[in-house]
């Protein structure tokens, strides 16, 4: 806050600002009480944790990524994503579309080579 604005502001007392703050912000402060109660939470973490998908478990992230299994639910690990606090990270990136694109590519080849035909014909 700019000095200028102090006076345009009543100051709160630390009991008014608490009261203000518990009204405000209510999803997020539930969403990170929820948090809080997911399983390996409790025990703190590293410097880098990623978080099981299925139970919300904080699972610590090994250099190598050698967790198969998540040590709170038992679900699988591997997959195309890992969930980190506030973002999701693909291991691997998304599938070509070339596949579905080849049927509207050799289409599209089919119908020039009809065309070049027909026009070599009419000129010849």
């Amino acid at each position: 806050m700019d000095p200028s604005d102090a006076d345009a502001t009543p100051s709160r007392t630390p009991a008014e600002e608490a009261r203000w703050r518990a009204r405000t912000n209510h999803e997020a402060v539930e969403y990170y009480r929820e948090r809080s109660r997911a399983p390996g939470v409790a025990e703190g973490g590293g410097t880098r944790n990623h978080y099981c998908m299925e139970c919300d478990g904080v699972i610590p992230l090994d250099g190598g990524g050698d967790r198969v299994r998540c040590p709170h639910c038992g679900a699988t690990l591997a997959g195309e994503a890992q969930r980190f606090f506030n973002w999701v990270e693909l291991d691997r990136p998304p599938r070509s579309d070339a596949r579905a694109l080849a049927p509207l590519a050799l289409g599209g080849l089919l119908l020039l080579a009809v065309l070049v035909l027909g026009s070599l014909r009419c000129f010849a």
